[in-house]
């Protein structure tokens, strides 16, 4: 079996966040990136299958050489192989038509995406993937079990969860779940040594035009100033909540 895992360059969750060109462009100084959450999910999973089944497992990204340090980390924890498309991810739709290539002529059985990134939380990806290679999808999925060409994935429904049975070739929108937090994969320093030995392969890009661009981004509004009650001062507190808060 072979795997291929899409991988999302994203800011670390503590990183401030700020904009540049008059609020038209994100300011990347100072900012750590980090694989997004629900793709680390997928690769850890994948690991498993890997280790259990013998799976061949590579990564995929599309962007600049910038995200390689990010590349190389998940060769750390275990893929066999990197494939960067050398090009910056505007939209949804160009970043599923890149990955879409790489699919085609890579002979995959299964491709693990997160169903979003944490930056952009568009969600479209690992869906648009699917409908381009005409391929098997689940989507929110946060259980997966592989048994020849058959597939047992369990996802999130409202109010429960759903069990389903398909065939490769696959696709998943993987999630918290998939794995748990704590079975998340750290590189060792053996890890990181035979990464530098593995290869990552920089292709270019599809060429078409971005569906979308970026016209303007605006921070949320600052918080209002916070007012202390004595925790004996009960009549205060439910004043303020039903006057100013109008909470009760």
């Amino acid at each position: 079996m072979k795997i291929l895992v899409c991988i999302s360059n994203v800011p670390d969750t503590t990183s401030k966040i700020n904009f540049t060109a008059d609020n038209t462009a994100f300011d990347t100084t100072g900012v750590q990136f980090v694989i997004n959450p629900n793709d680390e999910f997928g690769l850890t999973r994948a690991m498993w299958l890997k280790e259990k089944q013998g799976a061949t497992l590579h990564v995929a990204t599309v962007g600049t050489a910038a995200v390689e340090p990010t590349m190389r980390k998940a060769l750390a924890i275990g893929a066999d192989e990197a494939i960067r498309i050398n090009a910056e991810p505007t939209d949804g739709l160009f970043t599923a038509r890149q990955l879409a290539e790489v699919v085609k002529n890579g002979g995959y059985d299964l491709v693990i995406a997160g169903r979003e990134s944490i930056d952009y939380n568009g969600g479209m990806v690992p869906g648009m993937l699917a409908a381009m290679l005409d391929w098997n999808f689940v989507n929110t999925c946060i259980g997966l079990e592989i048994d020849g060409d058959k597939a047992t994935a369990v996802r999130e429904i409202d109010g429960g969860k759903e069990t389903l049975e398909t065939k490769l070739p696959l696709i998943i929108g993987g999630q918290k779940g998939l794995v748990e937090e704590s079975d998340l994969r750290i590189p060792n320093m053996r890890g990181i040594m035979m990464a530098r030995q593995k290869t990552l392969t920089v292709m270019d890009p599809v060429d078409m035009e971005p569906g979308t661009r970026d016209t303007q981004y605006e921070k949320p509004a600052p918080k209002g100033d916070v007012k202390l009650v004595d925790p004996g001062n009960l009549d205060q507190l439910i004043d303020l909540l039903h006057k100013e808060a109008k909470a009760i």
